[in-house]
């Protein structure tokens, strides 16, 4: 017997409380918001203790960098957002999924560049801004690319003296590369070119499309031109 048929409602995401449904259509998942992919012992003391009070059926690292909560009713969500006093992660919705990141000169003998100084910088700006279609951000601190810098629609590759800036990749049914922008020497610089990047983007860019499909329309030359010379090209 169908949902409609038994009197049941087709039940949905909600993004408002950051709820995804589940493949029972009755239970969400949420997925608290962990800048960096970084969780201290208080943190996973509270995840612990949902499993005393509610009736979960999992718990589930995610490629976002964040820890899914699964099997809450819609009538808890409430509930668990207050006792867990934490924000959620933009796991849905046209926005700024996610920016991930690697450990990099912070813990990683392989680290060539501060990947989690300048990705919390960029989580802390841009996480959950709406755009006109969804967007993920990566920052690796070395060419290892633990990150997977090269297929986000923003990705940052740390090297010995600079950070390379791709842009366009994806993953998804037509995944894709990132195409190399520019480097660029120092963090406050790489910040400068993705604040660019970012504007363009949100001003020409169609509903629902991502970043590589819109460079691919307005064309690479008039982009580049656009985020590093200043040039606009012309409205399509």
């Amino acid at each position: 017997m169908n949902a409609e048929a038994s009197g049941e409602k087709k039940r949905k995401d909600i993004p408002e409380k950051g709820a995804i449904v589940q493949r029972d259509r009755r239970t969400y998942a949420i997925a608290p918001h962990l800048p960096g992919g970084l969780v201290s012992k208080e943190t996973l003391l509270k995840y612990a203790a949902l499993f005393d009070r509610y009736d979960l059926q999992a718990m589930k690292l995610t490629g976002a960098h964040r820890i899914a909560i699964i099997g809450f009713t819609e009538d808890q969500l409430d509930q668990v957002w207050s006792e867990l006093g934490m924000k959620p992660g933009a796991a849905i919705g046209l926005c700024v999924r996610s920016v991930e990141m690697c450990p990099g000169t912070t813990f990683c003998k392989r680290g060539q560049q501060d990947s989690m100084g300048l990705g919390l910088q960029l989580d802390e700006k841009y996480h959950g801004v709406e755009m006109p279609g969804k967007m993920k951000f990566a920052v690796a601190g070395c060419p290892m690319n633990c990150a997977a810098a090269p297929v986000r629609d923003i990705g940052i590759q740390g090297r010995p003296k600079a950070w390379r800036i791709l842009v366009g990749g994806c993953l998804g049914p037509s995944p894709r590369f990132g195409k190399e922008l520019c480097t660029a020497e120092t963090a406050e610089q790489v910040l400068e070119i993705v604040d660019a990047v970012v504007s363009f983007y949100r001003k020409h860019a169609k509903y629902k499309e991502r970043m590589g499909r819109m460079i691919e329309r307005v064309g690479w030359d008039a982009f580049s031109r656009a985020v590093l010379g200043g040039d606009q090209p012309a409205e399509s």
